[in-house]
């Protein structure tokens, strides 16, 4: 790396990139005590009976009120573009439909159209996947571009890549979704995880083709977590509010979204969210070997966070596990080239594998 692009980037990180997230972060943070007395009176709170509680209702979803923040933030900071239409229309399309469901229960079968409606959008107006480091192949890389579709409306857009995106991003949408089973934890992990990317974007270690869009990047992904942190605030346990599915699936689709804007980095993803991932996996395999749909969970819960909780875990101890571990890794992938990042993926595998086992040991699901 030249001298004059370290030096650049070494600037990024400076107040005027921090400056756009604590304003976010304040902005947030405000809708959410102002949510505290406006929610109840309207009737915006959750449904603890249906799942056999008998704590008071608490303000829900307020993750319509990060999509709310990252909208208005987005439209302001970012330059006008087709790429940025996606993004802004895929979301909102998303908060609506999740907002619904929130409060009403939609049909899993629209749940998933909208989402697979929402990435082939974002896919559409520019958002893809263009390569993947692969070590196993003689050059080092996966083309996702050499197949493509006519059409000058859409850019030419590769078929390989439009796949490849689209599962990326329904797998990070609901990989967080599931992982909601605890107040805090996706708040948690999604302040951990775009911090990780905001601070990989502006990495003097990392060779960037364009330092520019990094450190749009590195805005970007900093605004998130601020706007995560806000949420984490007030659903920390003990919970003064719940994100819902419109939160969870909002932070979802925006990690999916920045690992493809820094260029594909899947590894690095996958480490910060390598527990929802990993245990998303686990959960579907179990009941695909059952005979059951991978989709519809049971009454007792089948996750790690619910295993954890049966085995006579704290809410808060779950969470900091879970939060520990994505720190750990992330942060880790700074440092690490691509066949070491597969490497700690298959030790974070294993590390996941065994909270399972131990989890079901010691508790009482099955």
């Amino acid at each position: 790396m030249c001298a004059r692009t370290e030096e650049y980037m070494m600037r990024s990180v400076t107040i005027d990139l921090l400056l756009p997230a604590l304003a976010a972060f304040g902005f947030a943070a405000l809708l959410h005590l102002l949510a505290l007395r406006l929610f109840p009176k309207i009737g915006l709170l959750d449904f603890p009976e249906r799942y056999g509680l008998t704590r008071k209702r608490l303000p829900y979803p307020t993750g319509i009120l990060s999509v709310c923040t990252f909208l208005f933030v987005f439209a302001i900071t970012s330059e006008s573009s087709l790429q940025g239409m996606g993004i802004a229309v895929g979301t909102a399309l998303l908060a609506f439909v999740c907002l619904l469901d929130d409060r009403m229960r939609l049909p899993a079968a629209l749940r998933l159209g909208t989402q697979v409606c929402v990435a082939v959008i974002i896919f559409l107006l520019g958002t893809r996947i263009y390569t993947i480091t692969n070590p196993l192949l003689p050059e080092g890389i996966l083309d996702l571009d050499n197949w493509v579709i006519a059409s000058a409306i859409f850019r030419n857009p590769p078929v390989w890549s439009g796949l490849f995106t689209v599962a990326w991003l329904l797998l990070t949408i609901n990989a967080l979704n599931w992982f909601d089973g605890i107040p805090g934890q996706v708040s948690l992990l999604s302040c951990i995880g775009f911090a990780v990317i905001g601070m990989l974007a502006v990495s003097p270690r990392v060779e960037h083709l364009d330092p520019g869009a990094q450190a749009a990047l590195a805005t970007l992904a900093f605004i998130l977590s601020g706007i995560a942190a806000a949420g984490l605030l007030f659903d920390f346990p003990p919970a003064r509010v719940l994100m819902g599915d419109t939160g969870a699936m909002f932070f979802g689709l925006m990690l999916g979204v920045l690992t493809i804007y820094a260029g594909g980095k899947v590894a690095t993803a996958f480490l910060v969210l390598g527990v929802p991932l990993i245990d998303s996996g686990i959960v579907i395999l179990k009941r695909m070997m059952k005979g059951r749909s991978p989709l519809k969970g049971s009454a007792s819960g089948e996750h790690l966070h619910h295993l954890l909780l049966a085995a006579g875990w704290s809410d808060r101890q779950v969470v900091l596990l879970t939060a520990s571990i994505g720190t750990a890794f992330g942060v880790t992938a700074l440092f690490l080239g691509t066949q070491q990042k597969i490497a700690a993926g298959a030790a974070l595998l294993v590390l996941i594998l065994w909270l399972h086992w131990y989890a079901a040991k010691h508790s009482r699901v099955v």
